[in-house]
């Protein structure tokens, strides 16, 4: 088996591992796929493409891209490639570049109200288009360090969900890649030699914080080889009792005349004291 197959087999294994634990795909679902032009999002939809022939439900894929009016766009890339593929698309024209950096002041990085304007203008397009699932190309590198953000600069246990509703419910987000490794899609870009288009936006800038977790997390890598699967597997082997948040857990009724309260909610939460696995991401 060659390079590019065997590592196409180990991504699907893992799209369809998550596809499957959060049910992300049904039959009759049409899925708006997020194309940027960078190696995730083209990987997302090579691999949804293969997903579309083998699966046993029916679904539609529509690719979109949205045109920010980024100086020196090559706007051709993009509708070729989805041409010569026989793929359905579309290509949205905003010129939330120039938003952007109106906006943003001098030194702060422009990735929030980027992807804020973003999101709002591809969530009306799926609604639109009559896309009930809209794939975007995050993958385990984007959850961890996503997470890590939060925690070190929030103040918050959270990451990107593989599934997520919007809030005003007309939308279902979704993330087929959420158990796939960066290095994988980075290694199968270049074997497949998408035409890669740069950001000159959040691409172009140096001082990202999530730069630095990237960094962070290589660096802790070198000493705990297995890091980035452990992390992948805290979020989902969360037990509340362990924590300190009383949202979550009710501490004030904990006493020694009412039993070990803690151990009664996560057996009910189906949490043993055996060790859990690895997800597979290494």
């Amino acid at each position: 088996m060659s390079a590019e197959s065997k590592t196409k087999t180990r991504l699907l294994r893992r799209m369809g591992e998550a596809i499957g634990d959060f049910r992300m795909i049904e039959d009759g679902d049409r899925v708006m796929v997020c194309l940027s032009g960078g190696k995730d999002s083209y990987t997302l939809l090579d691999l949804l493409l293969d997903v579309q022939r083998r699966a046993p439900v029916r679904f539609d894929l529509l690719a979109v891209n949205l045109d920010q009016k980024q100086p020196n766009f090559p706007a051709d890339v993009l509708p070729e490639y989805l041409r010569n593929r026989g793929v359905p698309f579309r290509i949205i024209k905003r010129d939330t570049y120039s938003v952007v950096k109106r906006l943003v002041p001098e030194g702060k990085t422009f990735c929030a109200l980027c992807s804020r304007l973003r999101r709002g203008i591809l969530y009306n397009i799926a609604v639109e288009e009559g896309c009930n699932r809209i794939a975007l190309g995050h993958h385990a590198d984007d959850i961890i360090a996503t997470f890590l953000l939060n925690l070190f600069y929030v103040g918050s246990l959270k990451a990107m969900p593989p599934v997520l509703r919007s809030d005003d419910g007309r939308n279902t987000v979704i993330r087929p890649l959420a158990y796939c490794r960066e290095s994988d899609i980075a290694e199968f870009a270049a074997l497949e030699q998408f035409p890669i288009i740069p950001c000159d936006l959040c691409g172009s800038q140096s001082n990202l914080k999530r730069a630095r977790i990237k960094g962070l997390i290589a660096e802790l890598e070198k000493e705990i080889p297995n890091v980035r699967a452990s992390m992948l597997t805290a979020l989902g082997n969360v037990k509340p009792s362990q924590l300190l948040d009383p949202n979550l857990f009710d501490f004030k009724k904990l006493s020694t005349g009412t039993g070990d309260v803690a151990a009664e909610l996560d057996l009910a939460l189906g949490h043993t004291d055996s060790e859990p696995a690895l997800v597979a991401i290494a």
